[in-house]
């Protein structure tokens, strides 16, 4: 009986190796730098095999079944009784080799960065987009591998509302222009030895719920990021200057999720039609930016580039760990915006997003100490609720 078994398990092995697996490009560097380049695998991926694997775990499931009905029946110390026992181990190899749910895909920032770059824009397609540079945004932010500095303090932020001017259709996103000929706008603190202005701020989203966002918190995208660029008025004389130069800008970062409506947004979405075309733009003579920051002051930052032409390593990013809520139609009024201009074939402003940019040699610090992995995956499905 056992050697009838044996058999069955050995051919269910055969029948392992034939299903098809996803290869995790960032795992196997990973590997070949530990195992002198041995590649490792990722999970399988569901495909046209998943009846076939359903089949085939259907078929282990009753193997092992019948073996502990014949351990049962088998006395202890018999050669028998030794062949099921090995039998048993080689069985339990297989499953811990064979995983039982194929439809789960690769979670690796690899796999995630290629399901993002499935819409890129034309802007982001072909060599020419590719910088050169050490220091480009965006990144997924590894909650991990950040570093927690503790003389991180919050930021100073004070915006005046009247400051504000108006708000266009720039035909990549939607941008909100502020007066920034004075300090009545701006940030200082936290990481920055300067006051910083208030120049714009601006979105990028998805065309659905599950991408949108520019950075990623551990492979973590949201619907949208709101990015308000500020400029270091106590070393240059204008934004242009300071978009060239060293510690020039500073971009506090927001991630948007979907839930009760906000009503400091609705002001926009009110006016977004207006601005429907390339080009085009409305009159915004008060806003207050502070009412679309989280209440929660605990941020990430890191140097980094814009997420735009020129793509200059001049900004210092400040990244909020807690995401704002925003309504689902008010997030579907920003798709209802065009990248193209009055009189052109009519194209939809979705997927304005840069890829995600590597790391290199850089450290991300935290004003808060690091979840560890319960509590971040606590909280994940807290966001996800």
């Amino acid at each position: 009986m056992a050697s009838v078994l044996a058999r069955e398990a050995a051919a269910l092995r055969r029948r392992q190796a034939a299903f098809p697996e996803a290869r995790c490009p960032e795992r196997s560097a990973q590997s070949q730098g530990r195992a002198g380049g041995a590649q490792s695998l990722c999970l399988p991926v569901k495909s046209r095999f998943s009846r076939e694997f359903e089949e085939f775990a259907s078929s282990f499931r009753d193997l092992g079944n019948r073996l502990r009905m014949l351990q049962t029946t088998m006395l202890g110390g018999t050669r028998e009784s030794l062949r099921v026992s090995f039998l048993g181990k080689c069985l339990w190899k297989t499953l811990q080799s064979c995983p039982m749910r194929p439809g789960r895909a690769c979670c690796q920032r690899s796999c995630t960065q290629r399901n993002r770059n499935k819409a890129l824009h034309p802007q982001w397609q072909g060599p020419s987009s590719a910088p050169r540079g050490s220091q480009q945004s965006p990144i997924d932010i590894k909650g991990r591998d950040c570093v927690y500095d503790p003389r991180l303090q919050p930021l100073r932020v004070s915006y005046d509302a009247a400051t504000c001017l108006y708000v266009w259709n720039t035909g990549y996103f939607f941008q909100v222009e502020f007066d920034d000929s004075t300090g009545r706008s701006g940030i200082s603190g936290g990481p920055l030895a300067d006051h910083y202005r208030l120049k714009q701020f601006h979105f990028h989203w998805g065309v659905v719920g599950k991408r949108g966002s520019e950075h990623t918190v551990d492979a973590h995208g949201y619907p949208a990021e709101l990015h308000l660029v500020h400029w270091n008025s106590a070393k240059y004389q204008t934004y242009q200057e300071a978009v060239l130069g060293e510690n020039g800008l500073a971009v506090i970062g927001v991630f948007l999720k979907l839930g009760a409506r906000n009503k400091e947004l609705q002001k926009l979405v009110d006016v977004l039609p207006k601005i429907k075309y390339k080009d085009t733009r409305a009159a915004l003579s008060s806003f207050q930016p502070a009412a679309l920051l989280p209440s929660c002051p605990d941020y990430w930052t890191y140097p980094g580039s814009l997420t735009t032409p020129p793509l200059t390593e001049s900004v210092t990013w400040v990244i909020h760990k807690q995401p704002v809520e925003v309504a689902p139609e008010q997030l579907s009024a920003f798709r209802t915006l065009l990248f193209s201009a009055l009189g052109e074939e009519d194209k939809v402003m979705v997927d304005n997003y840069r890829p995600l940019q590597p790391l290199m040699d850089r450290k991300v610090h935290a004003s808060f100490q690091p979840l560890n992995r319960t509590q971040a995956a606590l909280l994940h499905v807290n966001e996800q609720n």
